[in-house]
């Protein structure tokens, strides 16, 4: 038998319980996915996926000045007269095809 550490780490509880409910519904415990993350790590040399900010957020409109509000609302009109725009259902296809929902 392996020798093994522990390990301890503080997790966001909602987080943890979703990602233990998927782990479980893939017959994989907890221990194990930590065991893969960490020999992705060694393998990869680094963190095993892509780590980037987006290349753009969306602005909380609650946060936005009038005139920055006006701004984004010139914005939208100009893509809407220059045809740049999709229909709804595509939209939430696209949606449900990038996060899986």
């Amino acid at each position: 038998m392996a020798k093994t550490s522990n390990l301890y780490a503080r997790i966001e509880p909602d987080v943890k319980e979703q990602a233990e409910s998927i782990l479980s519904a893939l017959g994989i415990p907890v221990s194990n996915a930590i065991n893969m993350f960490y020999k992705q790590i060694i393998l990869q040399r680094g963190i095993p996926f892509e780590m980037k900010l987006p290349a753009s957020r969306v602005p909380d409109l609650s946060k936005l000045t009038k005139e920055q509000l006006d701004t984004e609302l010139e914005k939208g009109y100009a893509d809407v007269a220059a045809g740049r725009t999709k229909a709804a259902g595509t939209v939430f296809e696209d949606i449900r095809k990038d996060y899986g929902v």
